[in-house]
C-alpha cells in the first residue's frame, strides 16, 4: 500500500523556490542514494545529500540549518552517479542563496567596544561584517 504525503502550500513554495533556483526538478530524484554513496564529503556532513534532497522534495526548510550544503564541494560526482541527472550542487547552491537572503545578522558591531574597534585591523573588520552581517 502507498501512503500519500501531503505537504502545505508554504512547504509547496519552499521546493518551488529550491527548483526554480537550481534549476533542476527536485521531485525527480527517487532516493536511490547514490549521491550519498559517492560523495567525498558525507562523512563530515550532519545529513546525507539524499536526505537533504528529501528534505527539499517535502518542502521542510529546516534543510536551511545543516551544515551539508556549507560542506559540499560542487565536485559533481553525485551529478555524474545520479542516475535521473540531477545535480545536487546546484540545489545545494540554491539552498545557501537562500540562507544569504535571509540577511541574518550574527554580529553586531555597535556591540564591539569602541578600544577594541580602534585596535583592530580594518582588513579584519570589514571581512568579518561581509561573513558575519546580511
Amino acid at each position: 500500500m502507498t501512503r500519500k504525503i501531503q505537504i502545505s502550500s508554504e512547504n509547496e513554495e519552499f521546493l518551488a523556490k529550491t527548483s526554480e533556483l537550481s534549476g533542476q526538478v527536485i521531485t525527480l530524484c527517487d532516493q536511490c542514494g547514490t549521491c550519498s554513496g559517492s560523495c567525498p564529503m558525507v562523512s563530515e556532513m550532519d545529513i546525507t545529500p539524499s536526505q537533504m534532497m528529501r528534505m527539499v522534495q517535502l518542502g521542510q526548510s529546516e534543510v536551511l540549518n545543516s551544515k551539508a550544503m556549507w560542506l559540499c564541494a560542487s565536485c559533481f560526482t553525485c551529478t555524474v552517479r545520479c542516475p535521473r541527472g540531477l545535480d545536487l550542487s546546484r540545489v545545494a547552491e540554491a539552498l545557501r542563496l537562500m540562507t544569504l537572503r535571509q540577511a541574518i545578522d550574527h554580529i553586531n558591531i555597535n556591540e564591539i567596544p569602541k578600544d577594541e574597534v580602534v585596535g583592530l585591523p580594518q582588513i579584519a573588520l570589514v571581512a568579518g561584517m561581509r561573513k558575519f552581517t546580511g
